[in-house]
Formats: C-alpha cells, sequence, structure tokens
C-alpha cells in the first residue's frame, strides 16, 4: 500500500523545513510553504546556493507570529505582516524570470537575517493577491499559481528512490537535501515517474514534471558543507537531455483539502486525468 510517509513545510524559502504531521494542500501548496524569502537590496531572491548556511535557521510558526534560531545569533520572533503599510512598504521582487509583489516584514527580522548572513537583506512575504503563474508549459488549467517555491506548488519524492539513490553512493545522505513537500512510502524506486497524479481521499494531486535538480542537494542541511554528491551519482544515470539531473516530481494540486502521514496514497491511470 502506497502511503504518506512525511510531509515538510517551509515557511522561508531556502530555510529549514518543519516536519508536520497534517496539514492543508492550498492552490499554492501546503499551508505555510515558502510565503516568505530573503531577498537583497536590489530585491533578488537569495538562497542556499549562494548562501548555504541559511540551512541552519530555523523558522517556527507558533499562532500568529513565527519564532527564528540559528547559529550564533539570539532567537527572535516576527508577526507576518499581510498588507502593506508605513512601516511595511510592499516592494517589487524577483525569483528568477518573475518579479512578483512582496509586503516587506520590517528592520527587526531584517537586521538579524543581515547580520546573520554579512549581506544587507530583507525578509518579504508573498503578496496574496499577486498572481505567479505555473509556468504554462505545464500547467493544468491557466489559474494554476505558485507562491515562492522554485515553480511548482508541490514536490512529491519517494523514499525508495532515495533509499536506491543512496546504495549507487555507498553512504546515507538525508531526504532533507531534496527539500520535498510529500515523501511516499511503499513503492519501487522511481515508480514515481510514471504516475500521471496521486489521490490522497477526495484530494488530487497532478504530477507534471520531473524535478530538475540543482546545487542546494549537494549542501548538508545539518553542516552546511557542500560535496560533489548527489548530483555525480544522478547524473550517471538520472540525467535528461533537456531537463538536467532529475530527482522528484514536481505536482499542482487540483483542489484544497487535508493531508497527513499515514494516509493511503492511490494512482489513478492516465485515462482516468485526461
Amino acid at each position: 500500500m502506497l502511503q504518506i510517509a512525511e510531509l515538510t513545510v517551509y515557511p522561508i524559502k531556502s530555510c529549514r523545513g518543519t516536519s508536520v504531521r497534517s496539514s492543508q494542500v492550498e492552490p499554492r501548496g501546503l499551508i505555510h510553504d515558502r510565503l516568505f524569502m530573503l531577498v537583497d537590496w536590489q530585491g533578488q531572491f537569495l538562497t542556499q546556493r549562494e548562501y548555504p548556511k541559511l540551512a541552519l535557521v530555523q523558522p517556527t510558526i507558533a499562532g500568529d507570529s513565527i519564532a527564528l534560531s540559528a547559529p550564533g545569533l539570539s532567537d527572535i520572533s516576527f508577526t507576518p505582516q499581510t498588507t502593506a503599510s508605513a512601516a511595511n512598504e510592499k516592494l517589487e521582487v524577483t525569483i528568477w524570470d518573475d518579479n512578483c509583489q512582496a509586503i516587506d516584514q520590517g528592520r527587526t527580522v531584517a537586521e538579524w537575517f543581515t547580520e546573520y548572513l554579512s549581506l544587507p537583506c530583507r525578509l518579504v512575504r508573498f503578496a496574496e493577491e499577486h498572481p505567479r503563474r505555473v509556468d504554462p508549459r505545464y500547467a493544468v488549467t491557466p489559474a494554476d499559481r505558485v507562491s515562492f517555491s522554485d515553480g511548482f506548488p508541490l514536490l512529491v519524492t519517494t523514499r525508495a528512490s532515495l533509499h536506491e539513490l543512496n546504495q549507487r553512493i555507498g553512504g546515507h545522505l538525508a531526504m532533507d537535501r531534496f527539500r520535498p513537500n510529500i515523501v511516499i512510502d511503499g513503492c519501487e524506486a522511481y515508480t514515481e515517474d510514471g504516475w500521471p497524479a496521486i489521490r490522497v481521499g477526495e484530494l488530487e494531486i497532478r504530477l507534471v514534471k520531473p524535478c530538475a535538480r540543482c546545487t542546494i542537494t549537494t549542501v548538508d542541511q545539518t553542516t552546511t558543507e557542500r560535496g560533489k554528491e548527489p548530483l555525480a551519482t544522478l547524473a550517471r544515470y538520472r540525467q535528461h537531455p533537456t531537463l538536467g539531473v532529475l530527482f522528484g516530481q514536481n505536482g499542482i494540486p487540483l483542489s484544497s483539502g487535508s493531508i497527513a502521514v499515514g494516509a493511503e496514497v492511490t494512482v489513478p491511470t492516465a485515462e482516468a486525468v485526461r
């Protein structure tokens, strides 16, 4: 039986994720996922690609506030601002090729991250009214949208695929290097490559594109040390001629609904999702 093995939410893009037992799936993905992002003074997004130490920043959602902890700094908390004001202005920020509207989260949290990264930066929240669309080549409908994820609302992986990869490497890389939202257990390695969708109760998530992996996967999420794996091994047998090195599947939810660890997962036929 296929079932949900892990659920992870990443409140701040490129910072540490939070494992949850259950969550709500919304059009932009899991609730609270990647609604916040760090930007430099020009509004360009910042990630572990350039600043691997972001892996050690732990955001924790506690009621209406978010607590932050990181090595060498005192813990702080802030109340997310969802509308623009004199203290929290609306900014235009850039993530990849997309220009987005975002709400600045204020001076205190900006100074905290600036000290940690030794770089002037701001923490911003995605502006709810901004329609950042999914790549139309892979969208299920023209209304499909995403917040500050790289390109899609959800990332789905399987334990079997990671196990097979680790056997090839001859080591043990943790799943957190791949930063998935949903991890599924109960299948063979890379079976997910052929799934058109997954269903959890009434919730259906269309799997629209294999996920091309970047250098963030080479960052140990506990130590921030970089290495050659898993990209070196994946490139030997998971290299697509145009998409790149692949691991996991990008997903788009067709509706809102709840999801929980332990829930049964079913896979519809390709004909059933057309």
